[in-house]
């Protein structure tokens, strides 16, 4: 179960102020069908992370030793820093509306998740834990946990919510899942 929870806490936090966030928040604008939105970021996560999770859990295989230890640890800690960099949002093209919320939602998700802070974590995480399944589980939470009430309350809610703070918080949790996974403080 650490690799669920886990897996849910880092990408929540690592989500807030992300880019598909910012696209959450587009999508809901775009589109009223908001249970369609959050189908298609299900479907999309589901996908990119379960990919992502495996590929991390692979690669995890050759990183059994104390040096791999240390180079996951350090890419949690370059992660951690990465995640104190906000993201910029990108515009969507409207021509794609005619397919609907949830084909839009997915596909723009799933493109949007590739290369990103988030899907690096899952990565990460897969080689960290030695469960696809919870992993996946785990983030995919933690994507919808931090992009559904955008959906919902999108506006309201990025006005509030302090993003300098969210990201500090989320750089702090990724550097000491780091910093634990190499056995420094051990």
């Amino acid at each position: 179960m650490d690799a669920f929870f886990t897996s849910t806490l880092t990408v929540a936090l690592a989500e807030i102020g992300d880019k598909t966030q910012l696209l959450s928040l587009l999508l809901a604008a775009r589109f009223r069908n908001k249970t369609a939105i959050i189908a298609g970021i299900l479907v999309a996560t589901l996908l990119n992370h379960a990919v992502s999770a495996w590929l991390g859990n692979w690669l995890g295989q050759f990183l059994q030793s104390e040096l791999g230890r240390w180079v996951i640890g350090g890419s949690f800690v370059a992660l951690a820093l990465w995640l104190l960099i906000p993201d910029k949002e990108d515009d969507t093209d409207s021509r794609f509306d005619q397919y609907g919320p949830f084909v839009v939602s997915t596909l723009l998700f799933f493109l949007a998740e590739i290369g990103d802070k988030t899907q690096v974590a899952t990565v990460l995480l897969g080689a960290q834990f030695d469960s696809v399944i919870w992993v996946t589980l785990g983030t995919t939470l933690g994507m919808l946990i931090a992009n559904v009430p955008v959906v919902y309350a999108g506006e309201y809610l990025m006005q509030r919510i302090p993003m300098n703070a969210t990201r500090i918080t989320a750089a702090v949790v990724f550097a000491a899942v780091g910093i634990w996974h190499s056995g420094v403080l051990a």
